[in-house]
């Protein structure tokens, strides 16, 4: 297996950054998204539009580039054997983090499709700025391994 993965490296590497890319653009789209339906009328057309939209969103982008991101992201870790190295930890855990907030928004879009709305736009924009923030330092973890 050691032997297939590092004939594959490169390309489970490239398939990686592009899932994980198709993923953040997931997490940053959906919050807006909420923005949006939120500033939809209640039981309007245009409301279940934005509801078909979400589960759209989280169905065919959100969880499947979040699973083969874990997938390959670990494999790749074991092969390199990063798993015992301290800024993979750090990496680990902001990864899990993102992976909470993924959660967090998935029940968040069941909120909405329901009627509820919990939060203030505001709040919601700002809840966008999350991804961003976890990219940048997983980006500085893995490039410039601090530790």
């Amino acid at each position: 297996m050691t032997e297939t993965i590092a004939m594959l490296y490169f390309w489970l590497k490239s398939a990686h950054i592009i899932f994980v890319i198709f993923w953040m653009a997931g997490l940053f789209m959906l919050p807006r998204f909420f923005v949006y339906h939120q500033e939809s009328p209640a039981g309007s057309e245009e409301e279940a539009r934005w509801v078909d939209r979400e589960r759209r969103l989280i169905k065919i982008i959100l969880n499947p580039s979040m699973v083969i991101v874990w997938i390959v992201g670990l494999l790749l870790a074991w092969h390199i054997s990063a798993l015992s190295e301290g800024w993979f930890h750090v990496k680990l855990l902001a990864v899990l983090g993102l992976s909470a907030y993924h959660g967090w928004m998935i029940g968040y879009a069941k909120k909405l499709a329901t009627g509820a709305r919990p939060l203030e736009g505001k709040k919601l924009r700002l809840l966008n700025e999350v991804p961003g923030i976890a990219a940048a330092v997983i980006v500085i973890l893995v490039v410039a391994k601090p530790f």
